[in-house]
């Protein structure tokens, strides 16, 4: 209040014809002031709070501030975070749920950690993030997941974040359920089975650990939305309107839609609860951890080149970044994959390395433009299929198992319609070409 009497005495004053001393030392004063309250203010924040939150196989298509697809859902709580900070454009996840969280939570490629499809246990061995922090920063964050785990293999239903080294976890053990309002939740070590609607119920977890918090914490919060069993959420939660019952073979396009919304409507109940002056000073990452299920996927991606495969639809995914120190707005083309989070919320929570095994920070990206990576790199090993890709964001390959090679310009061929492979091409296709296989056996060994 004091500023803002202040700032309104020196505008008037300032628009009299008299500005004599008294008014220029109004003025001084007046801008000391807002100095010593910016400090105060800067002191007050103290480290940021950090929040991770991961939809599940919503892809691009189904966005908001992508051209790819037509129909949008209407998502006010997820377009305010992208509307306030950076929207990254080039942003590279696996093709599957449980392989990119191994490589968030890792800052490791899935050939490195075992983990290149659904289902697989991640190895007890490995430094978690929330372990990294605690180990390598002088700033004491609380840790919790809450919501879809999906590392802990088909039936291990013990193997939970706790184990290796998190605070706190409450959520889904597994990959999916049958039922939105029936399913397994883990908490404390123990399960027990639930009837509250999943998202719902995840929102009220992740509000009760907030509110318990007393230092700087750090949350990852997995949605199971928008992944299937497709359904039709709790009215108040989406603007689809009465529909009946999904049953296969419906329009899945209103009920997916409905899915989106509701994740928002919770996104939005959960942000409702965090103090103004702690929301503040939160730090608020947003990601699709993998394409958009395929019956749902909308053009320019085909059904077979969404969720599960590495084609552009399949793994070049949302991520919206916005809150304290994010200084830049709007769009970011810079090459980013999903092991980079792993370095860049470490060095967010305090922790000095910018580059953490395949991991490297983009923090600098919330300031400034510079290049952040060359290339990017995926792969995948469904168990039927196994190959890698590569690209310098004008080129991409692929490489699969048994030799065959699919390279694409993307640049022009942004949605991977013309192989190049078997035609003539130039000679700087065939160095760009050259130069990604090189680079693929630097970064596989």
């Amino acid at each position: 209040m004091r500023s803002s009497l202040c700032i309104f005495f020196a505008l008037e004053s300032c628009q009299r014809k008299d500005c004599d001393l008294r008014t220029k030392l109004t003025l001084l004063l007046c801008a000391l002031s807002l100095t010593a309250c910016k400090v105060s203010e800067v002191k007050y924040q103290g480290p940021p709070n950090i929040l991770l939150i991961i939809a599940d196989d919503m892809g691009k298509d189904a966005t908001n501030g992508f051209s790819e697809g037509t129909i949008k859902p209407k998502t006010p709580h997820i377009d305010r975070i992208k509307d306030s900070g950076l929207s990254f454009h080039n942003f590279w996840t696996y093709a599957t749920c449980s392989p990119t969280r191994a490589s968030i939570i890792t800052g490791k490629y899935g050939y490195r950690t075992g983990v290149n499809r659904v289902h697989q246990l991640m190895k007890p061995t490995e430094t978690i993030l929330q372990k990294y922090i605690k180990d390598n920063s002088s700033i004491d964050y609380a840790t919790a997941v809450v919501g879809k785990w999906h590392l802990a293999g088909k039936t291990n239903n013990t193997f939970n974040p706790e184990n290796l080294g998190m605070d706190y976890y409450a959520g889904l053990i597994g990959g999916t359920v049958t039922d939105y309002n029936a399913w397994q939740l883990t908490q404390g070590g123990k399960v027990s089975l639930q009837t509250s609607y999943i998202t719902r119920a995840f929102t009220d977890l992740a509000i009760n650990w907030v509110n318990a918090q007393e230092k700087p914490w750090f949350l990852w919060l997995a949605y199971s939305a928008p992944h299937t069993p497709i359904h039709l959420p709790p009215s108040e939660m989406h603007s689809q309107g009465e529909l009946p019952p999904y049953e296969k073979g419906m329009d899945i396009m209103p009920y997916h839609t409905a899915m989106i919304e509701s994740l928002d409507y919770e996104i939005g109940r959960f942000l409702d609860s965090i103090p103004q002056n702690e929301l503040a000073n939160t730090l608020i990452i947003f990601i699709g951890d993998n394409g958009t299920y395929a019956p749902a996927a909308q053009a320019p991606y085909s059904s077979d080149k969404a969720k599960g495969t590495l084609y552009q639809g399949g793994i070049n995914n949302p991520m919206f970044v916005s809150g304290p120190g994010v200084l830049r707005r709007g769009i970011d083309h810079n090459l980013v994959t999903s092991t980079d989070l792993f370095a860049t919320i470490a060095e967010i929570a305090g922790v000095a390395a910018k580059d953490t095994h395949d991991s490297k920070s983009f923090r600098h990206l919330f300031t400034d433009n510079r290049k952040h990576r060359n290339f990017q790199y995926c792969e995948m090993n469904d168990g039927t299929e196994k190959m890698w890709v590569i690209s310098n964001g004008r080129y991409k390959l692929f490489i699969h198992a048994d030799g065959k090679e699919e390279f694409y310009h993307l640049a022009e061929d942004p949605y991977e319609g013309n192989d190049l492979i078997g035609k003539t091409m130039t000679k700087k296709q065939l160095a760009a070409k050259n130069e990604l296989v090189e680079e693929l056996g630097r970064i596989r060994n």
